[in-house]
């Protein structure tokens, strides 16, 4: 994921910050804009000296996540053979269930460019993990399974017992209920670790909210959300 600093430059900061927009391809509330040299920092012997302002942008976390996303997007246009691909997923997975201690049923869609693994049965709670763990493991296996000698990766996405859809709400439950309370103690706060998929939910819930930011720090798999206010 790009997380590069850029500097422009022009006659004016807003020449200069107008300069990296058009160049980034993105608007103005999508970056963060540090003035490296301001304007009225000119001293009387530099008045015939060619103004020049620097500005620095670096995009801020939940866009370069969504341009990542969109590149990977892209990259499933050359996907080819994919009919294959869901013959090797579901060779595993008649496999796999055969194996399991309760009875599992799963269907295999591709939508969107995607190939959707939908599992259900009782007790399943093992196969998701603790946040998804085991789940996001079976996810990666499943994956690799299905892009094996073939040249381009395809993305796979495991869902079991709606537990996708459910996360995700909580995590958009969670975001509110810590952008009230950093509003409310005018404190930041650091989430738990999360995938780059959770972060993503909880920058998109808050990116419109006119009182608190949010940004990752850390290292993967250890990255995590802050909340802070603006």
């Amino acid at each position: 994921m790009d997380n590069k600093t850029y500097v422009f430059e022009g006659k004016t900061s807003t020449e200069a910050i107008e300069k990296g927009l058009k160049e980034l391809k993105v608007s103005k509330n999508k970056v963060d804009i540090k003035i490296l040299e301001q304007e009225d920092k000119r001293s009387f012997f530099s008045i015939l000296t060619p103004r020049i302002v620097k500005v620095e942008m670096k995009l801020k976390e939940n866009i370069q996540e969504e341009k990542h996303h969109k590149n990977e997007e892209k990259k499933q246009d050359v996907y080819v053979d994919k009919t294959e691909a869901i013959k090797k997923i579901k060779a595993f997975l008649e496999e796999f269930t055969a194996k399991l201690p309760n009875k599992l049923t799963y269907t295999i869609k591709e939508e969107d460019n995607i190939i959707k693994v939908d599992m259900d049965g009782e007790d399943t709670g093992y196969l998701i993990g603790y946040r998804g763990e085991v789940l996001n493991s079976l996810q990666t296996i499943i994956s690799n399974i299905a892009s094996k000698s073939n040249k381009e990766k395809i993305r796979v996405v495991v869902n079991i017992g709606g537990y996708r859809e459910k996360r995700e709400k909580d995590l958009q439950n969670l975001a509110t209920k810590i952008a009230g309370t950093v509003i409310k103690t005018r404190k930041s706060i650091t989430l738990e670790p999360m995938t780059a998929y959770e972060r993503k939910i909880i920058h998109t819930k808050l990116q419109e909210n006119d009182k608190v930011k949010t940004f990752s720090i850390g290292e993967e798999p250890y990255r995590k959300v802050v909340v802070s206010l603006k």
